[in-house]
């Protein structure tokens, strides 16, 4: 599925996200940059050991929840890593929309400041972190829309969706943000 929001492409896409051929990956990461499971797993494991070593290196204290760092991307074809770290959800009183909203905007800004042209999204937080996938598709998708709104680009900005549940919650947010698509 495809929008165009201020002239810029945003598409969603079901299936890894180490696949992907872009100028910056986002990589759901904790605020250790400690590497895990799931995206953050794919990623170091298909990257190799560099990105691992040059966030230790340039990161020691890691990122802050609601923000996001970036690195080189190894072996993988994209020419950086954003390592966006999103919150734990706790019923939604917590923070969480605004704390989701920044992980996705300071990728976005991130991928301004290293001329990438094109930047691929997970569905950060819906994992292991719980927030329900239908409000984490509308706080993204909204935060993309706002952020092409004010600054006209990225050119591509795609969330790469691991499963049918998650790609039919982002299509039906994409479907309310952006209704003329």
């Amino acid at each position: 599925m495809k929008a165009t929001i201020c002239g810029q492409t945003v598409e969603l896409v079901q299936g890894n996200i180490v696949e992907q051929h872009v100028d910056a990956i986002v990589n759901a990461a904790n605020s250790r940059l400690a590497g895990g499971g799931g995206v953050d797993g794919a990623i170091h494991r298909r990257a190799g050991p560099s990105i691992m070593q040059e966030t230790d290196r340039l990161y020691p204290e890691g990122c802050p929840t609601g923000s996001a760092v970036i690195s080189g991307a190894g072996r993988l074809s994209a020419k950086h890593v954003l390592h966006a770290v999103g919150p734990v959800w706790s019923g939604g009183g917590r923070g969480e929309p605004e704390l989701l909203a920044g992980a996705h905007r300071r990728c976005l800004e991130l991928a301004l400041e290293h001329d990438c042209r094109s930047i691929a999204f997970p569905a950060i937080s819906t994992g292991v972190y719980g927030y329900p996938v239908e409000l984490a598709a509308v706080v993204a998708l909204q935060t993309v829309r706002d952020f092409l709104e004010q600054h006209g680009q990225p050119q591509l900005v795609r969330f790469v969706l691991f499963d049918n549940w998650a790609y039919h919650a982002f299509s039906r947010a994409l479907t309310e943000i952006a209704p003329s698509t």
